[in-house]
């Protein structure tokens, strides 16, 4: 009798199709033989050949869909344990669909790297992103009108390389506000963007800055490797669709990188924008 109960309370946890089979196969349940096309018994079949032991589906298939139920792609940001001029955590915003990466620089403008760089977008058409720092901007003047003219987006990296939540949010205030003005008015328009140095923020700052803040997903580390092929290496095993590259336009290493970084991605078809085009909804 004890059997029987656990047998029954078996069958009664399956679908249909379980339950008839398994009594077909302690004899409790009479069919036809398979080979005269049982209906019941060939869907049976047909339905274990695609699920494993338990009824999941067999390599990560879904049986209505076919689709795969797990990606395989990592849900964290991938960002680098090192913490240099800029680490921290780019926004969960991603781009509408499209193939595109943002190049952004920072600390700049640079009177020789910051040439450079613009020499070599506008030869190949490519916009970037320039955060700069309010005391590089003095002499530098026509490189951010330039930057303005050949259509790259600037933004502000306060006035200098400093943690912000350690300097006072008055103090953080006054800084973001006097880089902005000498932005605005070099160019006309004041910056809507901001990237804070080493990526250090918090919401009370995000409360008496009225700006859009831009951190980013891939580190290049140009700042402490100086060096051309390992800057590319690392960019390119980290790019993904979407992603906010961090760079510095104060390094020729990191202007030879960002070219060479654009020369092997555009024939990958990737795009390169402007951060403003990535943080779009």
């Amino acid at each position: 009798m004890g059997k029987k109960l656990r047998l029954m309370a078996v069958i009664a946890g399956m679908d249909l199709l379980l339950a008839a089979a398994l009594l077909w196969t302690l004899g409790i349940l009479k069919l036809p033989a398979f080979g005269g096309g049982n209906p019941v018994l060939e869907r049976f079949v047909s339905a274990a050949g695609a699920n494993d032991a338990l009824g999941r589906p067999k390599d990560g298939l879904s049986t209505d869909t076919g689709q795969p139920t797990d990606t395989g792609q990592p849900t964290d940001t991938g960002l680098p344990a090192d913490a240099g001029p800029g680490d921290g955590v780019v926004s969960e915003k991603r781009g509408n669909g499209v193939k595109c990466v943002a190049l952004t620089f920072d600390d700049g403008p640079n009177k020789e790297c910051t040439k450079d760089l613009l020499d070599g977008l506008k030869a190949r058409g490519v916009k970037a992103t320039f955060f700069l720092m309010g005391e590089s901007i003095p002499g530098n003047e026509d490189l951010v009108r330039r930057m303005k003219d050949e259509g790259h987006l600037i933004g502000n990296h306060s006035y200098r390389h400093i943690q912000l939540t350690k300097a006072g949010e008055n103090a953080v205030c006054d800084a973001v506000d006097q880089t902005s003005v000498m932005i605005e008015q070099i160019t006309g328009e004041r910056p809507q963007y901001l990237r804070p140095p080493y990526g250090d923020w918090n919401d009370n700052l995000e409360c008496k800055v009225d700006m859009t803040t831009v951190l980013w997903s891939v580190d290049s580390l140009d700042w402490k490797l100086q060096n051309r092929q390992k800057i590319v290496k690392r960019v390119l095993k980290d790019v993904k669709d979407g992603d906010i590259i961090l760079m510095h336009d104060i390094f020729p290493t990191s202007v030879e990188a960002a070219l060479e970084i654009i020369d092997t991605l555009t024939p990958q078809g990737y795009t390169f924008v402007t951060v403003d085009e990535v943080l779009i909804d």
